[in-house]
């Protein structure tokens, strides 16, 4: 008499191919120095990664930070010029610009409270007095805390689209190199209440010219990098 799998044998063997696929684009990837200006990123890829960093987790589920998707050919120029002329903002198809909100106000804190509400369509108590401890707490702590706070939710969202450009095999490099205040200006950033925070240039590795495509990948080994208590 024959006896059956597991029936989580299946679904096993699914996420480990899964896991080992992304680990392998994972090792794929680097931060690429040169791209190429005549491969586009298909609109499909772009739209899940951006969608990846939408599901990014953040602290409250405040969602503070915003993407702006920036493809238009002159507007990344200006960029390049105040981001130490770096060639993958122009060469690459899509730049990608994390922007954080510049404070935690009770407008803000609210809303998204209410939609959440909305979407699952009912209230909570304890879900409620937690919008009123945050709301006694978060809008007084000052604009400049809450910024650094929304910034680093931000960095959430960017580590989300690296591992999801690496895994739809995007090549992309994350980039602080840049002035912030003069792309809040370029992009008018600080009419809607944002602060710029990271980009990220989206496209295709060239075939040459870029000193780090072929060289191996460096990290600290295993026993160097995780401790377990």
């Amino acid at each position: 008499m024959s006896t059956a799998a597991p029936a989580s044998a299946p679904h096993d063997t699914a996420s480990a191919g899964t896991a080992d696929s992304l680990l392998e684009r994972l090792q794929w990837r680097y931060a690429t120095k040169k791209m190429d200006p005549a491969r586009r990123v298909p609109q499909e890829k772009v739209d899940r990664i951006v969608e990846a960093a939408r599901l990014a987790p953040t602290s409250s589920g405040l969602q503070p930070f915003e993407i702006v998707v920036v493809t238009d050919a002159a507007v990344r120029e200006k960029i390049k010029a105040i981001g130490w002329n770096q060639g993958q903002i122009t060469d690459g198809s899509h730049l990608l610009v994390f922007a954080a909100w510049d404070d935690y106000t009770a407008d803000r804190i609210n809303a998204m409270f209410d939609y959440t509400n909305e979407v699952r369509g009912f209230r909570n108590e304890g879900w409620e007095n937690y919008r009123a401890q945050l709301l006694g707490s978060y809008p007084q702590r000052g604009a400049e805390v809450n910024f650094a706070h929304a910034a680093r939710q931000a960095y959430i969202g960017l580590g989300a689209a690296l591992i999801a450009a690496a895994y739809e095999e995007v090549d992309s490099v994350p980039m602080e190199g840049f002035d912030p205040d003069a792309l809040d200006s370029i992009l008018n950033l600080r009419a809607r209440g944002l602060r710029s925070v990271a980009i990220l240039p989206l496209g295709y590795r060239a075939n040459s010219g870029d000193w780090l495509a072929n060289l191996q990948k460096v990290r600290r080994p295993r026993d160097q990098f995780v401790s377990e208590v």
